[in-house]
């Protein structure tokens, strides 16, 4: 091994699930897109990182709601596209094509063309370190979707798509809930 620049240290952590976040202001929908969160929780219990840079980060503190919605690999240049485009400037749902369904609890659509949707509730917000903490309430997955890779972000403009999963449920099975498997 050799030494590294510690700027960099972050592209070995920073490879969660690229995500597409929706809002709803009470007048107009927005989504922008995020890189940096993490799952604290099985209930899911959920965290982002983001400020006031973001046009629905506001939004967010105002409504303390969302959607969270996993686009997949075949959705990549536009989700990139999305989070350099500022919502104010235009309807991001109809420049990328972004098929919106109502959610059953909150006022943030849900994006049909995403794998999965979250409906979530902010239930803090650590203004220190920009960490919005959210309550997953409703889960809606697309059976319709033939891809099903999501996509993750290196952090230095780069970005790798899931590959190969292999089955160690049985390994596993004590601490993983019932009911969770995805496939």
């Amino acid at each position: 091994m050799r030494q590294g620049d510690i700027r960099r240290a972050f592209t070995y952590l920073e490879s969660g699930a690229v995500l597409l976040v929706t809002t709803n202001d009470g007048q107009r929908d927005n989504v922008m897109t995020i890189s940096w969160q993490m799952v604290m929780d099985f209930t899911p219990r959920i965290a982002i990182s983001t400020g006031s840079w973001n046009e629905s980060f506001d939004t967010i503190l105002k409504t303390r709601e969302c959607c969270i919605n996993i686009p997949t690999f075949d959705m990549i240049e536009d989700v990139v596209k999305i989070g350099v485009t500022h919502g104010s400037k235009c309807d991001k749902f109809e420049r990328f094509g972004l098929k919106k369904k109502k959610a059953g609890t909150v006022k943030a659509p849900i994006i049909a063309n995403c794998l999965a949707a979250i409906e979530c509730r902010l239930e803090d917000y650590i203004e220190d370190h920009g960490l919005l903490i959210f309550k997953g309430t409703r889960l809606w997955e697309n059976a319709d979707k033939n891809e099903t890779r999501v996509f993750h972000a290196n952090g230095d403009g780069t970005f790798f798509a899931d590959g190969e999963f292999r089955d160690l449920r049985n390994e596993m099975r004590q601490w993983v809930p019932e009911g969770s498997e995805r496939f």
